[in-house]
């Protein structure tokens, strides 16, 4: 009982004074406030920045590299018909439609990858592969001529080559 006594006595002080704003210091408060607000609100969006950048370059990188697996096993599957074709007596039946397939397949996997927040230039780079890529085998499926499909090749390749010169730059 003796010891709640005595804390009982010392929790009973009471400072004087008056409940009143120090007027010479409160502009310097208030600029203290404004300014910490500012540098919470910069330091915010310099986060958000930094995360969109690191978004835009992941979603970059993710279509980058689904064009660079998928042109790549198209490019293999047309050199195949290519081949085929070129061969005296080559069976260019059999190596149409996995040519087609392929490329097919990559334009759809690299047109479904490409995310809302990729450039419009990386965008627009990878679309003129997509688009190659279906070129290429429609001229296939319908067994183009020679000199149109050279062409329609070389728009193809060139296509790839642009688009990934544009990826390496991202890495």
């Amino acid at each position: 009982m003796a010891a709640l006594g005595i804390f009982t006595v010392g929790c009973t002080t009471v400072t004087g004074g008056g409940a009143a704003a120090n007027s010479g210091e409160a502009p310097a408060y208030r600029t203290s406030v404004s300014m910490s607000s500012s540098q919470a609100a910069a330091s915010s969006s310099a986060r958000e920045s930094e995360r969109q950048a690191a978004m835009t370059t992941q979603a970059v990188h993710d279509t980058c590299e689904t064009l660079s697996t998928t042109s790549a096993d198209a490019i293999e599957a047309v050199n195949a018909y290519v081949g085929a074709f070129n061969a005296p007596g080559g069976d260019t039946e059999s190596a149409a439609g996995p040519a087609v397939d392929a490329l097919d397949q990559s334009a759809d996997a690299v047109e479904k990858s490409i995310a809302e927040i990729v450039p419009e230039k990386l965008k627009d780079a990878f679309m003129v592969w997509v688009d190659g890529a279906r070129t290429t085998a429609a001229a296939i499926t319908r067994q183009a001529p020679p000199a149109e499909f050279n062409t329609i090749i070389d728009n193809l390749n060139g296509a790839r080559s642009d688009v990934l010169r544009l990826c390496d730059a991202t890495y």
